[in-house]
């Protein structure tokens, strides 16, 4: 989601004469778009700020200036502290008011000083306002895009800031969405993937005024000529229903993949996390979901060492990853969030408790994915070339299930779904080569 607002903030300071640059040495301005999900990310922040500040310096001292700007979790739940540790930083903002990047521009250059009272600071929630007011985007995103179709959460799991920086669960109208992803695949996509905190928790407006749930959208989605692949995240099992797992079944755009984060296989321990769901409803849900697309491969999130877990609690974690016999996935030892229930416990577990306990995961999820690899070596399979590879003559696509496939294809296959026959895999990827010529001219 990051990345799909990286690219709308240019959008919205386009007007105003700015334009991407490769390097922070060369921008009038600098905007670090950041996450507060894990504390090690937020602290990077003030250290990356740090250098930025350097550089800031050093254009100065040629009479060049330099606007920096902090978006995202961090700026919306810092804002104010970071107008003590940086006041440096001209422009604090959260995800909801990047719209207004213009206005802000323009206030911090009136402000002209650095002092904590000239720091503009937006870190309200008029998410509404946001979609509505942005401009159409301007850039292609290339073969692949990202798109938000919902924000926020209402969740509260005890670990988790999303519900204080992101806010309550908010759906863009379906209208909207769909006018967005046809432009997109007028510049050139072939896939979008659809962006959410909880996007299976998407109930937007459809243009008869009644109110559509993810897999409508997804249904509406794939009537647009030439888009071939769609896919969502991040989902909650809470909210997957009978009308999506049933899509998996009767839409082949609906790439056969997904992320279905559990976050632990106790359910002591998912009641503490206040998810809302135990193992047998989890596990329940994958056999429905693999009932309905025989294909699907999961990925899932996992944190180790949440308060009070014990080791009867992570052997049934290593459990769970066994039953369902994962593609991909995520794990992190817990990190306290401030504001979170979780933070305030008691029973935290000692650091090296976590860092054993996730090694022993990722060797299993590890052998899980490497398994998977290996199992699609000696098929031929369809990949959507994204951009150039490693080597030189190289391409790098992924498969319908989320794998990167590097092969050695010519320049004209870019941006195309092509037949490769897999020969080899990793733990993190495969490599083929093409299983029939590409024609040079793509009207061929």
């Amino acid at each position: 989601m990051n990345v799909y607002d990286s690219a709308r903030m240019a959008d919205v300071l386009a007007p105003m004469g700015y334009a991407p640059v490769d390097a922070p040495d060369d921008a009038d301005m600098v905007i670090l778009n950041t996450c507060h999900i894990r504390e090690k990310a937020a602290e990077k922040v003030y250290s990356e700020l740090g250098r930025i500040r350097q550089i800031r310096e050093r254009r100065a001292a040629l009479g060049r200036q330099t606007v920096i700007a902090v978006a995202g979790c961090v700026a919306q739940a810092e804002g104010e502290e970071m107008r003590v540790r940086a006041p440096f930083v001209d422009i604090v903002l959260g995800p909801q008011t990047y719209h207004r990047l213009p206005e802000m521009v323009a206030r911090a250059a009136r402000a002209g000083d650095r002092s904590p009272s000239g720091v503009v600071v937006a870190t309200d929630f008029p998410v509404e306002a946001k979609f509505d007011e942005l401009p159409e985007a301007s850039a292609p995103q290339g073969p692949t895009a990202f798109l938000t179709v919902q924000e926020g959460c209402d969740k509260f799991c005890t670990f988790c800031v999303v519900p204080y920086t992101r806010g309550a669960e908010f759906s863009r109208p379906a209208r909207q969405i769909i006018a967005e992803a046809k432009r997109l695949v007028a510049q050139g996509s072939l896939e979008i993937t659809l962006l959410g905190q909880n996007v299976n928790a998407y109930r937007g407006a459809s243009a008869d005024g009644s109110t559509w749930g993810l897999a409508e959208l997804i249904r509406a989605l794939a009537d647009i000529p030439g888009l071939a692949r769609i896919r969502y995240t991040t989902s909650h099992p809470r909210d997957m229903d009978d009308a999506l797992i049933a899509a998996h079944r009767e839409i082949p755009a609906l790439m056969p993949f997904l992320h279905l984060p559990v976050q632990s296989g106790s359910d002591r321990i998912l009641a503490a996390m206040n998810r809302g769901h135990g193992t047998v409803e989890y596990l329940a849900l994958v056999e429905r979901l693999r009932r309905a697309q025989p294909a699907l491969a999961l990925s899932s999130d996992f944190i180790v060492g949440f308060p009070g877990e014990t080791d009867a609690d992570f052997a049934a974690t290593l459990d769970l990853v066994r039953k369902v016999n994962y593609a991909q996935a995520f794990s992190f030892k817990y990190s306290p969030r401030p504001g979170t229930p979780a933070t305030l416990a008691e029973d935290q577990v000692p650091e090296e408790a976590k860092d054993e306990r996730l090694q022993a995961l990722q060797a299993l999820l590890r052998e899980q994915q490497l398994g998977f690899n290996r199992g699609t070596v000696g098929r031929t399979i369809p990949v959507l070339l994204e951009r150039p590879g490693r080597e030189p003559g190289q391409l790098l696509g992924r498969s319908p299930w989320l794998q990167p496939v590097h092969l050695e294809a010519p320049a004209a296959a870019m941006g195309r779904i092509v037949a490769v026959g897999v020969r080899a895999a990793t733990a993190t990827s495969l490599s083929g080569r093409l299983a029939a010529p590409v024609m040079e001219d793509a009207a061929a």
